[in-house]
């Protein structure tokens, strides 16, 4: 889109309201899915993100990586398995997530924001014993429940004008490593944040009253209308820990959580920086 200098003017004029609202304040992204595996689109929330921060904005990414985990699995001929939706997790498992993610997944985003001008350090759940955990269900293995998140790991390199990039790995005190669904590790750490705001990339729209068309979008919604729409089914299936997550980051001090698709372009900056938003928002 070509747009002449008073028209790009006019854009950052529009957007001056927010720049000054989100000066300062954290803003948490849970960012994985099919926004992380489309290289151009990967490209461009790194750009996004650095955008944020250079306005000021504290932008802490949380990130999982379950393709690039289910890849390394096949090239090593082990079969992922999966009980209720959660990948089992036994001992030779939770080492190649945590290979996967602690390691690739992490140092490659680490690397993009700094390509992109961006000031970023890389940590897992692991670090500080940012994320304790213990097992979340005997069937499931070395999928973990959190019990306790000590943030000061994630303070301390926004202090230091960081932007924090964290795996969804967490310890116990036996020093056993336990994969964290990505969405949980994000609720947590925004609510012990006490966050301004949780955006969740997703591959939908949001939540929509017919999940086959996306102009049934449904724009805000409160912790009391998620009861009623949940009765009604039109939150159903995997939508329904996701949104669970929404309320937990709520109840913890988010002050409002964003379930968008991280496959439309710049969604972060049309959700921060204009009138319009992007996804489905959860507030109180």
């Amino acid at each position: 889109m070509n747009l002449t200098n008073a028209e790009r003017a006019e854009v950052l004029t529009q957007a001056l309201p927010y720049i000054k609202r989100y000066n300062g304040e954290i803003v948490v992204v849970k960012y994985g899915g099919n926004a992380m595996i489309n290289e151009q689109l990967k490209q461009q929330v790194m750009e996004d993100i650095v955008l944020l921060w250079l306005i000021g904005v504290k932008v802490v990414l949380v990130h999982g990586g379950g393709p690039e985990i289910n890849d390394l699995m096949d090239r090593l001929g082990k079969k992922p398995e999966f009980v209720d939706g959660l990948r089992v997790t036994d001992k030779e498992t939770v080492d190649i997530v945590q290979m996967v993610l602690a390691g690739k997944v992490n140092k490659t985003l680490v690397n993009l924001l700094e390509m992109k001008g961006g000031k970023a350090m890389g940590i897992s759940g692991m670090d500080g014993c940012l994320i304790e955990a213990e097992i979340k269900d005997e069937r499931l293995g070395y999928v973990g429940k959190v019990t306790n998140v000590n943030i000061e790991p994630i303070t301390d390199l926004l202090e230091k004008g960081y932007i924090p990039v964290v795996s969804t790995i967490g310890c116990d005190k036996e020093g056993n490593a336990y994969n964290i669904n990505g969405d949980t590790a994000a609720a947590y750490i925004a609510g012990a944040l006490g966050a301004e705001r949780l955006i969740m990339m997703t591959d939908i729209d949001g939540i929509l009253r017919d999940r086959h068309d996306p102009s049934t979008l449904i724009p805000e919604v409160t912790i009391s209308d998620i009861k009623n729409l949940c009765d009604e089914g039109v939150i159903s299936g995997g939508m329904i820990p996701k949104v669970d997550c929404c309320v937990e980051a709520i109840h913890k001090g988010v002050k409002n959580v964003i379930i968008m698709d991280g496959r439309v372009p710049h969604s972060i900056l049309m959700e921060i920086l204009t009138d319009e938003g992007a996804g489905t928002m959860v507030s109180e």
